[in-house]
């Protein structure tokens, strides 16, 4: 269907269409001979601050009234023979407005005083005229009593209106119905929300949109964002497939934060709903693993940040990443050519940042160092006018930008931010978006912007000379984007817009210190009572842009460098089988020690047990004091283990011998927890006495054991791993406290404290990361620097064990459940029902084809795998 010319953005940003008449609009200077001829037949649009007139005929302009303009608006009354319809609205205006004559977008024709008269066919005009009387009396108030008004008319015209029944399939029940304005930018558009089983509607309220009704199958939804919409937390923005919805995502906002909660609740409610969850949990683990590019973390990050197209005063931010724009070659491996991404742009230049620095220092609070931002609704539409030529009439009252202010060329705007004392803008995600192809930069439309100072005509965007076309431009910025100096610098830039140095004491020792109205929370709009004070701080905010919301609290991770790229594994379910069961154990298994011939194993049952897999039968029992055994580790090149027990001992077993050379009371309390470092050939015994304790001496004689060190911790020690290189080692502790120790000094490195008791973990193969296992469920991978989580998934019950070796992953559960994980990608392999009972402890060979399992149910299972399928 053909929906003319006339759209939301030919109105004031933030005004409400509510319904057209098809009527004739008769100029004032038609007489009975040209009255055929200067008619115009077209549809008169009624909004909340305007009347606008759109003809049928393309070469006749739309006729914008403003109502503040209006000085007369009643029922024509006059005689004049060659009209022959008395319901006619009339008008005398001082100013009106003329757009898109012949179809072309333009500035706006300002107009001086005229009367009109507008002929309705159908509607009554004197039900018409009651609804503009009202909204032309809105029109006369102060700007804050007329938005008042206007919402209060918006209000009761809406609440009469109902979802109609018939857009309903036969088996579908409405859940929930409510109002919602559809979000775009530069205006909203009122209408109806409803919530059934099956889907989600949208209904609006006028003809405006090119559909009746927006269908959403509720199984098509692949994410449900909250989001921030104009300082109030009412906004939702879902993310379909329906093709209804042109895979773009929908942007609702509700009356209030209560409204928009529960529809979110009543959403996630409803069995039909799958949502893409274990994607947003993986995605920062995916990206240092090189699983994705920077170009989609970083969309991924402004997504977390409350940035949306959808919404001019919240774009996604993207960072100037090349520096060089005057050379003919651009050498992407020279690190010259690259913008420092631990410096905002405000920062680059040292003469501009001291200037700042000393205004900043004289200034009364609150103090800021910037006084424009780098991302607002007019430095977006600086890069796009030539895209949306629209969007920037609309913003700007019907007019274009100066000329010589426009974006002209890319080298001038990247030295304007360098050097210029209030230009500190950022990109946009169009410089990166090689599906665009750059045209964004090309005056395709042929706008006339004007003609710059040196009498030049505003075209296409000037390109540095490395570049041939906007889409070689583009494409050479998305590889400087996903170029190893980037990759290796930009968690730096996330720090600064979206991480800990985004505000407080970090912020100004980063100098990225803005306006204080930038930042979410400075200011309580809902305690202003004022409702003047109130309008004109929400206008401020949104012209001096807004700080994203802070996604991260600790220092970003860095992204590892060149990460192996490996082929995409399937299930495990065919390659993954159980080899052999032993059931020898009279109480839980406690810990497991597995080579490619045997399984060695300790218990709650005070026995020591060896079992041949090659003869698939026990080999030995031992029986270790008479108190349980909690964990044991084999001493390389030697037949010695070292056994810990709840009597607070430690045993050193001969294998060799068949029996206990050494008894050492190690702890006041039970030792829980033994680790082995072969390279500084140090063994680490934890125990519930609070206590880590460095034992040396073994790899000189496997018969002694003597004490280098003891550590305290705040409560019961429950693991404890060594990272590869044995340079720091982890400890878990009962009231969820990790602490990582450095083995040159044993000194404190970090602490972290995740709130419940760590059961297990285990370091990623290079060291940089941590497995955690707890006991409320949840998985958690660390990074161990920055203490952030990468990856978090709750699962059905506690972890009690875990085991990371390559890329797998194994973990046991309390409720018996075994799960594999490919940690390179970041995707479950496998679930299983694996055991009766927790699974205390798990173990891998170094070839990744054996995994065994010990459990609470007594029994130790050894499962084959295929290993090409997980490496």
């Amino acid at each position: 269907m053909d929906k003319g010319r006339f759209s939301l953005l030919l109105l004031d940003p933030g005004e409400i269409y509510f319904e057209d008449f098809s009527g004739t609009f008769i100029p004032q200077d038609a007489t009975r001979k040209t009255y055929d001829v200067k008619r115009q037949e077209g549809r008169l649009k009624m909004c909340s601050k305007s009347l606008v007139f759109e003809p049928k005929d393309f070469t006749k302009p739309l006729i914008k009234i403003h109502l503040k303009d209006c000085v007369v608006i009643e029922e024509w009354k006059g005689s004049a023979k060659f009209i022959e319809s008395k319901n006619a609205l009339s008008i005398s205006c001082k100013e009106y407005i003329e757009m898109l004559e012949s179809n072309v977008i333009a500035p706006y024709q300002f107009k001086e005083s005229a009367n009109f008269l507008f002929v309705l066919n159908y509607a009554n005009i004197s039900n018409c005229l009651t609804m503009i009387a009202q909204l032309h009396r809105a029109s006369t108030l102060p700007s804050v009593e007329q938005s008042n008004m206007i919402a209060a008319i918006v209000h009761s015209r809406h609440s009469r209106v109902s979802f109609d029944p018939l857009w309903l399939d036969l088996y579908e029940t409405i859940m929930l119905e409510t109002q919602a304005d559809k979000v775009c930018p530069l205006n909203i558009n009122p209408g109806r929300c409803v919530l059934t089983n099956m889907r989600l509607y949208f209904q609006p309220y006028n003809n405006v949109e090119a559909y009746l009704v927006l269908k959403i199958n509720l199984n098509s939804i692949k994410r449900i964002v909250k989001r921030r919409f104009l300082l109030r937390h009412i906004g939702l923005e879902i993310y379909s497939s329906n093709s209804t919805a042109s895979n773009l995502p929908i942007y609702l906002s509700l009356r209030n934060q209560n409204e928009r909660d529960s529809l979110y609740e009543a959403l996630l409610d409803q069995p039909e709903l799958k949502l893409d969850n274990l994607q947003q949990d993986v995605i920062t683990l995916q990206w240092q693993n090189g699983i994705i590019s920077n170009y989609e973390y970083l969309q991924y990050i402004n997504s977390l940040g409350d940035r949306t197209v959808n919404d001019l005063t919240q774009y996604p931010v993207f960072p100037w990443i090349i520096s060089n724009y005057k050379g003919e070659e651009l050498d992407l491996n020279d690190p010259s050519n690259f913008r420092d991404l631990s410096k905002p742009v405000g920062a680059w230049n040292d003469d501009r940042l001291a200037r700042l620095l000393e205004r900043y220092n004289e200034m009364a609070a609150p103090k800021f160092i910037y006084g424009s931002h780098y991302s607002t609704p007019g430095f977006v539409l600086y890069y796009l006018a030539r895209l949306y030529p629209h969007y920037v009439l609309c913003m700007q009252g019907g007019r274009f930008d100066h000329p010589d202010r426009m974006f002209n060329s890319v080298a001038d705007a990247y030295k304007n931010c360098c050097n210029n004392m209030s230009d500190f803008k950022e990109l946009i995600p169009e410089f990166y978006d090689t599906e665009q192809e750059g045209r964004f930069l090309l005056n395709s439309k042929g706008i006339n912007f004007g003609l710059r100072h040196n009498n030049v005509k505003v075209g296409d965007v000037e390109l540095p000379l490395w570049a041939n076309s906007p889409k070689h431009f583009v494409e050479i910025l998305k590889s400087a984007l996903e170029s190893d100096f980037v990759s290796n610098n930009l968690h730096h830039w996330i720090d600064l817009v979206f991480g800990y140095k985004q505000k407080g004491d970090e912020a100004i020792k980063a100098n990225n210190l803005f306006y204080h109205l930038c930042y979410e929370g400075n200011v309580d709009l809902e305690s202003i009572s004022d409702p003047n004070e109130r309008h004109a701080l929400e206008i401020q905010i949104m012209e001096f842009g807004q700080i994203p919301k802070q996604v991260f609290t600790v220092p970003h991770p860095k992204r590892i460098q060149q990460p192996q790229i490996l082929p995409a594994k399937t299930s495990l379910s065919n390659q993954f089988n159980l080899k052999t069961t032993f059931n020898s154990h009279k109480n839980t298994v406690s810990h497991l020690i597995l080579s490619q011939d045997k399984i060695t194993s300790v218990g709650h049952d005070s026995k020591l047990k060896v079992f041949s897999l090659e003869h698939n039968r026990q080999t030995r029992s031992a029986n270790i004091g008479n108190m349980p055994l909690s964990s044991c580790v084999q001493l390389p090149n030697s037949s010695v283990l070292v056994i810990g027990c709840w009597d607070n001992q430690m045993l050193l077993y001969d294998m060799d011998y068949g029996r206990v050379t050494i008894d050492i009371l190690a702890h006041e309390d039970a030792v829980t927890c033994l680790t082995y470092g072969q390279k500084c050939q140090l063994l680490l015994s934890g125990s519930s006495d609070c206590n880590v304790k460095i034992w040396k001496g073994l790899a000189d004689n496997p018969k002694e054991l003597l004490l280098h060190k003891h550590l305290d911790h705040n409560s019961a020690v429950s693991c404890i791993r060594f990272d590869p290189e044995e340079n720091c080692f982890a400890v878990g502790t009962e009231d969820g406290e990790i602490y990582i120790w450095q083995v040159r000094d044993f000194g404190l490195f970090k602490k972290y404290n995740l709130g419940s008791k760590i059961n297990a973990l285990d370091y990623s193969p290079d060291g940089q990361k941590l497995a955690i296992g707890t006991e409320n469920g949840s998985f958690q991978v660390l990074e161990v620097n920055t203490g952030m989580p990468v990856f978090s998934k709750t699962l059905q019950s506690n972890v009690c064990s875990l085991k990371w070796s390559g890329q797998l992953l194994v973990i046991g559960c309390q409720n018996g459940l075994l799960s594999l994980w490919d940690m390179f990608e970041v995707r479950l392999l496998l679930e299983i029902e694996a055991h009766t009972g927790a699974i205390c402890c798990v173990a891998i060979t170094t070839d990744k084809s054996l995994v065994a399992t010990g459990s609470q149910d007594k029994t130790i299972k050894v499962w084959t795998t295929q290993s090409d399928s997980i490496i």
